[in-house]
């Protein structure tokens, strides 16, 4: 099926999309779709066609659109973040598996975990800035509080690499331990988490050189991180043990874990802090969490390898990215 036909049919959609303005868009990895799904029947509303190989997400500066990145056909989709609508299509960004947007808006950052490199462009207009090849497997990205660096995970040589955003220019490589995934900036802006998905844990990192110092044990396949909302506690999904720990960043240990079956991968937390999506990237399920219970409530069949997860309404607590999944030896697609 062709762009044009893709345009039509989400278009098509997007009235119906606006009668359910909880709806929750699941990106299909290994299907050339996304399911939308109502929040309050938790039933899947339909499959839409897009691109191939969709991983991952990321909400503009102003909040307005998602962007839902399709890393064969090198395109960005960008839907109303209220109404599911698309807006526009941003071609020719390379392989674009893990992307955000720097705190200040100023810069865009890609890596491209098929062909080895990381994309910087400035966001405004998706002007590329610099293309910096790596070695090897680039997954996940994050940005330092003051928007002047990246942090780039490299996972098959089991590193993270640290770019100054205005020159480009390498400020430190250093090991971290086995297959980094996601990576997390804490407010304070002097510590770097790493989870380390063949190391079953949480690697942290001086963000100014990259030394390491504490280590926290999670469970196997430690991966992707997601907020709570407190600036405190975030959850990390632990996908080969299929659980959710719960993180008090400030204490640095394991404060809750809830059971999530499939391999927990991305996750987004409802406006009214409620609930948590997990999509189940072996079981072509996504998961309902009650936060309250700490607990799975209900799971909606979706498509094949669910990946990346964003609930409509623009929210604040749920326009975070959404970062990569990972495997614990060879790279998951």
């Amino acid at each position: 099926m062709n762009r044009f036909a893709i345009g039509a049919l989400v278009l098509a959609f997007g009235s119906s999309l606006a009668a359910h303005a909880e709806s929750v868009l699941v990106l299909n990895s290994e299907e050339t779709s996304y399911s939308v799904i109502d929040r309050a029947t938790r039933t899947e509303l339909t499959r839409l066609p897009l691109g191939r190989e969709p991983h991952h997400i990321a909400v503009t500066p102003d909040g307005n659109e998602v962007l839902l990145a399709s890393t064969v056909t090198n395109d960005l989709v960008a839907l109303d973040t209220k109404t599911g609508e698309q807006r526009r299509v941003v071609r020719d960004i390379v392989d674009p598996y893990q992307l955000g947007f720097s705190p200040d808006g100023k810069w865009f950052v890609t890596v491209a975990n098929r062909l080895d490199h990381i994309d910087i462009y400035r966001a405004t207009d998706f002007k590329m800035v610099s293309r910096i090849f790596v070695d090897s497997v680039p997954s996940h990205l994050t940005f330092d509080n003051e928007s002047k660096t990246v942090f780039v995970s490299l996972q098959k040589s089991n590193r993270v690499v640290a770019y100054d955003l205005a020159t480009q220019a390498l400020k430190w490589n250093v090991e971290v331990g086995k297959t980094p995934a996601g990576l997390l900036m804490l407010p304070d802006n002097k510590r770097l988490l790493v989870a380390l998905t063949g190391g079953d844990g949480v690697q942290v990192l001086d963000p100014k050189d990259g030394s390491p110092s504490s280590f926290l044990q999670t469970g196997k396949g430690a991966h992707n991180f997601w907020p709570k909302g407190d600036g405190r506690h975030w959850f990390l999904s632990n996908r080969v043990d299929s659980t959710v720990s719960l993180v008090d960043t400030q204490d640095m240990k394991v404060v809750g874990m809830i059971s999530v079956p499939g391999g927990p991968d991305c996750m987004a937390i409802t406006a009214d802090g409620k609930e948590m999506w997990i999509t189940q990237r072996f079981l072509r399920r996504v998961a309902v969490v009650d936060l309250a219970q700490m607990k799975v409530v209900a799971s909606i069949r979706v498509g094949k390898s669910p990946h990346g997860v964003f609930i409509l309404k623009g929210d604040a607590a749920t326009a975070a990215p959404v970062v990569r999944a990972a495997a614990t030896e060879t790279p998951v697609r």
